[in-house]
């Protein structure tokens, strides 16, 4: 993975992703700076890598359960295998409302003791916290056959103000 020299901002980061086991080593880098009470937000077309970003992550947080799309079930809890949080893996592809459908998942009550990983969750789940990570994935439009992904991690609010996500990068 490839980060461009300076970031502007010290909260945000790109990376040009190659190939799936790039990004499911970005998942589990990202990791290493997530904890309970964590909410990040991936955004990206249908088949960009967040659900195989969302793998490494989980094989980083050393959680039980294979990672899979929850599109069919919306959410997923996958316990810890030792001290870390939970991971709770929403897909809120098929969820139409805001915050409403959102409520009755209760994230909010997941929020601090898990980290929470909410797919297509832009304009629906921003209420939940104002510090969170979000995570947009660009492709190529039109060329399936193209691995190459480019990746922006930005952190919102108070908790990512300093932190530094060039380790995601490394």
């Amino acid at each position: 993975m490839e980060a461009p020299a300076a970031p502007h901002n010290p909260a945000e980061i790109e990376l040009t992703v190659t190939s799936p086991e790039q990004m499911r080593e970005l998942g589990r880098r990202l990791a290493k700076l997530l904890r309970a009470g964590d909410l990040a937000m991936l955004s990206g077309e249908l088949g960009a890598g967040k659900t195989t970003l969302t793998r490494g992550l989980g094989e980083g947080l050393g959680v039980r359960g294979a990672v899979t799309s929850p599109t069919f079930v919306i959410a997923r809890v996958h316990p810890s295998l030792g001290d870390g949080p939970p991971l709770v893996h929403v897909d809120a592809y098929r969820l139409g409302g805001g915050l409403d459908e959102m409520e009755d998942l209760d994230l909010d009550v997941s929020l601090p003791e898990s980290v929470i990983v909410v797919e297509w969750g832009e304009g629906k789940v921003e209420e939940l916290t104002d510090d969170r990570l979000q995570v947009r994935i660009h492709r190529a439009v039109g060329d399936t056959t193209d691995e190459v992904r480019h990746v922006t991690v930005t952190g919102l609010g108070e908790r990512w103000a300093d932190a530094d996500l060039s380790v995601l990068a490394a």
